[in-house]
């Protein structure tokens, strides 16, 4: 691909990697961090590092391969082919299980100003399944467009984000009582694990510029200075966010909170700031979507040219997209959406997510281990193995043997390519 083929620069891939990881999860996560106390604020900080550490790692890969379509085929030249398309399989089903989640909670934040839209489950899931066919569509017609489209959002995504960080600097300039009116939790070793695990969840997701590789111009230089900023930046907002939050409301009125992001905004500047940050959750949402919708395309994609996948299941149309990947995954997010709104459906809905949820944490681990066998910022990278383990192990046993099983349903697919005869088409 050459370079006038690239449509991505460096703030639509740093656009990419922030819009990638603020999503759903910064309008939620700050009732799950009152507990912590102080423990809370040492979790964003070593999260944050944890991020940059195999953030490094990551541009690492990427600028020691630039002839590699992306992170994923770079794993499976590395460490093999049977261990790029487990990562890789397992991280796009990820992707699609997780954008049922996100769609369903943007679904639920349009319904806070048009209740219509959510009234019944039936009616988010329908509302949840236009967004991702709209995005689909969108994403189908070319990257450009969707590229545009992810600045846009994610610069809107940023305001109610930056209200709370004002309130927050505000209140510590008039010396407000609102910080001290209770004690918070000290810091401790497991309370810390905790909530790094939690916190980390909740950044994950930075490692799209370095999957869509090819996608962006001057990759050597672009793709480091794109994910090292987005990450920063992202974990900033969500230490400074997050704090502001849980040290400034009471632990019990935290925990209940279903949207903490607005009704902090709205105790301080009235009840239409509140409605209005449900808008922006909407922005915020439907443009992560967008990224992982995107992915869709680009692991798949980047399998294929890595010759780890069949060709058959990477064709691309005239906009170089993979089409059967996005809109098979597209179609298998709306069934998921269908099955949850049926009674008992949302429990099968949940153990998708679970599944899932420390699948993305594997393609870290892997990265370090390619890493360290190219001895490539070995330092770096033994750093980051011992992190995504720690996170691995903070999840649980069950979520990290059902990731195992998610993975190995893509060995049939590598069986075909594996089997073919030598020079013969995949």
């Amino acid at each position: 691909m050459t370079m006038s083929e690239r449509p991505f620069g460096f703030w639509t891939a740093t656009a990419m990697v922030v819009g990638g990881v603020i999503g759903a999860g910064i309008y939620v996560v700050p009732s799950q961090f009152g507990r912590f106390g102080w423990s809370g604020v040492g979790a964003w900080i070593a999260g944050g590092l944890g991020a940059l550490l195999i953030g490094r790692v990551l541009v690492a890969l990427v600028a020691a391969r630039p002839e590699e379509p992306g992170l994923m085929a770079i794993i499976g030249e590395v460490l093999g082919p049977v261990v790029g398309v487990l990562n890789g399989w397992g991280t796009w089903v990820s992707y699609w299980c997780a954008n049922a989640y996100i769609s369903l909670t943007a679904a639920r934040y349009a319904g806070e100003l048009l209740p219509g839209l959510s009234a019944t489950p039936l009616r988010q899931a329908l509302t949840a399944c236009l967004l991702i066919v709209a995005l689909s569509l969108l994403n189908l017609s070319g990257l450009k467009g969707s590229g545009r489209f992810q600045v846009v959002t994610t610069v809107l995504k940023l305001l109610p984000l930056a209200a709370v960080i004002l309130i927050a600097v505000a209140m510590v300039a008039t010396g407000s009582h609102d910080f001290t009116h209770e004690a918070h939790a000290p810091l401790a070793a497991g309370s810390l694990l905790a909530a790094t695990t939690i916190g980390f969840v909740a950044i994950m997701g930075f490692e799209t510029a370095s999957i869509a590789g090819e996608r962006v111009r001057n990759p050597e230089r672009n793709i480091p200075r794109a994910t090292m900023l987005g990450i920063s930046l992202t974990c900033l907002i969500y230490l400074i966010v997050c704090t502001a939050i849980s040290f400034s409301t009471p632990a019990v009125q935290l925990a209940a909170s279903n949207a903490p992001v607005a009704d902090f905004i709205a105790q301080r500047w009235g009840g239409w700031a509140g409605r209005a940050v449900a808008g922006f959750a909407v922005i915020s949402t439907v443009g992560c979507l967008n990224v992982w919708i995107m992915m869709q395309s680009e692991v798949p994609l980047g399998l294929v040219r890595g010759g780890l996948l069949p060709e058959w299941f990477g064709r691309t149309n005239s906009k170089d997209i993979a089409v059967g990947p996005l809109v098979m995954a597209s179609s298998l997010t709306c069934l998921l959406l269908l099955i949850g709104c049926w009674r008992g459906g949302a429990a099968i809905m949940d153990f998708m997510l679970d599944l899932t949820a420390v699948t993305g944490v594997w393609i870290y681990a892997f990265a370090a281990l390619a890493a360290l066998q190219l001895r490539l910022r070995p330092a770096s990278a033994v750093l980051a193995l011992l992190f995504s383990v720690a996170i691995m192990v903070g999840s649980g046993i069950e979520a990290f043997l059902l990731s195992m099983l998610l993975m190995v349903v893509a060995l049939p697919l590598y069986a075909m390519v594996a089997r073919r005869p030598a020079g013969q088409p995949a």
